[in-house]
């Protein structure tokens, strides 16, 4: 059922560096956009500085207000003739998940785009919208229509995964393809937790941005991850929760329902690349044969020795299976070509 991958150099070690298969580091000093929180300068990643640096705001009218929201993300450089691919990240996360895989895929050439989700992420939200489903659906794809323009091959790692299964199904002509990383796609929302009186699911915001919750965090999601190597983590999965707005936002997520996305997945049609880290702790590699089965039109692969997010702990092995995806059609389309 599972195609296993070869593993890989792990991510952020200084040995890739020196190789040159990821982005050169200069010893000058990295220039952030100001609106950044300052806390970025204590982080030590060089990957995450350096893509903490590239990091813009687009204008994204919603069709459902007039709020004109300062959308954040990380732009391609230049534009391919390959369908764009567009990064999404997970639950409570930002586009700096991306820090390790994204220059691969910017060095092999692809127009690579790296997007927050409305309510995480930097986006700028002092005057906040809806955070539920339907708002950010329609604010991503604001951001499609007004800025990407083209049909994508669309990524999404674990909350992510239900982000691209509900705007496939709502928003096809938007999609060329589907790769689904560690996909949580069959919890039920947000559960009891809508329930919440606000003064308890503020209480419950506030710890989960607290350090040691995000630490141990680190710990279930990874294979294997050092305490230092951690605690830089922690820094920068935290970083976008410094914004004064950042609690309300989640919180308006949390009792509007959240995703819930199992009855749209047979409604996919595209050709889908489900990737699984051998070693999750958090989601059970039971729901990826689920969820392959499900699809209509999906393959499978397995990464081993890798946790909940492949793609910050296996940026080779991740940035390899999404190049040959996104070019399989290419190559299939010049083998026809040189048979006449």
């Amino acid at each position: 059922m599972f195609t296993l991958v070869a593993g890989s150099v792990p991510a952020g070690l200084g040995a890739t560096a020196k190789r040159g298969s990821l982005w050169r580091f200069r010893a000058t000093a990295d220039v952030f956009p100001s609106f950044i929180p300052k806390e970025v300068e204590r982080i030590k990643d060089p990957f995450a500085r350096k893509l903490a640096t590239r990091i813009e705001r687009l204008p994204v009218q919603l069709s459902s207000s007039n709020s004109c929201i300062m959308s954040s993300c990380v732009k391609p450089l230049s534009p391919s003739k390959t369908s764009p691919v567009v990064l999404l990240h997970g639950f409570d996360s930002s586009c700096l998940e991306w820090r390790y895989t994204y220059p691969l895929l910017e060095e092999a050439g692809l127009e690579t785009w790296a997007v927050d989700i409305l309510g995480w992420g930097f986006s700028d939200l002092e005057r906040l919208p809806s955070c539920d489903v339907a708002t950010k659906r329609d604010h991503f794809y604001q951001l499609w229509k007004s800025h990407i323009k083209r049909p994508m091959i669309l990524v999404g790692p674990s909350l992510g995964a239900a982000v691209a299964i509900d705007f496939t199904a709502n928003h096809p002509e938007a999609v060329d393809k589907l790769v689904l990383i560690d996909a949580s796609v069959y919890t039920e929302g947000t559960g009891n937790l809508m329930k919440l009186p606000r003064a308890v699911a503020y209480a419950g915001v506030y710890i989960l941005k607290s350090i040691p919750l995000r630490f141990y965090a680190n710990v279930l999601a990874f294979k294997s991850i050092s305490f230092t190597r951690s605690s830089d983590w922690t820094k920068v999965g935290r970083l976008h929760c410094l914004y004064p707005w950042w609690e309300d936002a989640t919180v308006n997520f949390m009792i509007s329902g959240g995703y819930n996305v199992s009855s749209q997945i047979q409604q996919v049609k595209k050709k889908t690349l489900i990737i699984w880290g051998e070693d999750d702790q958090i989601i059970s590699n039971k729901l990826a044969v689920r969820l392959h089965c499900e699809l209509p039109n999906a393959i499978i692969r397995q990464i081993p020795d890798c946790g909940h997010l492949p793609h910050v702990e296996k940026p080779h092995s991740v940035s390899k299976l999404i190049m040959e995806f996104v070019q399989e059609d290419s190559y299939k389309e010049a083998q026809c070509i040189s048979q006449y």
